[in-house]
């Protein structure tokens, strides 16, 4: 119980930064170089930016909790109650740091802006999805869809967003846009490169205690193991090879676990590039 609490305010406390640097990032970066963000606060900031055009002005703060409410309560039996929460309080957050912060601008160059903006936007989805939480809006429905397949979908939240700023160049110039696509592109690359959930990895487990080693990691893991018995070219004494396929995240817990019983087992780690058959996924919290 103790420690899950911990978890939960390890988890928390990656929420809370994650919506201080987008909303860094918003205001010191996108907004001073009339950029559009991904997601549904670029949305929120397309709304504004058209509505200025008829001499009406709406919030983005507003916005942003008008679009991703009725997300967030669609998701909310279908993804997780936890997830669901801490993704609330994130967009909450930053909603309420847009009308109380303010950030003066890094740079004055426009292409700075848009290659160091990119991936701060990009660490701050990331922070989110690392405390077991989202930004909101396609992040909730990107999740959705990627836990029903099983693999990333970061590169079709691109496409929507992209669809989203050839609206923004029409009616605000496509020089902007043209800078807001390479904006999202670094910031989806970003989330690629540091979000690795539905990478796939095989371990080659060498080892002379296969029965134990085998029956703590069916303990620990839902993941099918086969046992291999061969010997050392080297020793000539007898092994055993162990091979399963984990998600990428679990790669420190299971060489944990395998060591634990055996220090003196060789694991051996492999990209697994394509999979078939049957293959568990840990549920989000």
């Amino acid at each position: 119980m103790k420690n899950k609490k911990i978890r939960f305010l390890l988890c928390l406390g990656g929420v809370l930064l994650s919506s201080l640097l987008q909303t860094y990032v918003i205001k010191a970066f996108i907004q001073p170089s009339n950029l559009l963000s991904s997601g549904f606060t670029g949305v929120a900031i397309l709304i504004d930016k058209i509505a200025s055009l008829y001499g009406h002005s709406i919030s983005t703060s507003v916005c942003i909790l008008v679009l991703n409410i009725p997300v967030a309560l669609a998701c909310y039996k279908s993804i997780s109650k936890k997830f669901t929460l801490l993704s609330t309080i994130q967009f909450f957050m930053t909603s309420l740091l847009l009308k109380v912060c303010e950030f003066n601008p890094l740079f004055n160059d426009l292409i700075l802006n848009v290659v160091f903006g990119g991936f701060l936007y990009g660490i701050s989805v990331v922070l989110a999805l690392k405390s077991n939480a989202s930004t909101g809006g396609t992040d909730f429905i990107a999740l959705y869809v990627s836990n029903k397949i099983n693999r990333s979908i970061w590169e079709q939240v691109f496409i929507f967003n992209a669809l989203i700023l050839c609206i923004f160049g029409y009616m605000f110039g496509w020089i902007y846009a043209g800078y807001s696509i390479v904006f999202q592109f670094i910031s989806t690359k970003t989330i690629s490169t540091f979000h690795h959930r539905y990478e796939r990895v095989t371990l080659q487990i060498t080892t002379q205690d296969p029965e134990n080693v085998v029956d703590n990691y069916v303990d620990h893991f839902r993941h099918g193991i086969s046992c291999i018995q061969g010997y050392g070219g080297f020793s000539k004494k007898k092994m055993y090879l162990l091979i399963t396929v984990i998600s990428s995240y679990e790669i420190s817990d299971a060489v944990h676990c395998i060591q634990e019983v055996d220090p003196h087992a060789i694991v051996n780690v492999l990209r697994t590039e394509q999979f078939y058959g049957g293959f568990y996924q840990q549920p989000m919290d």
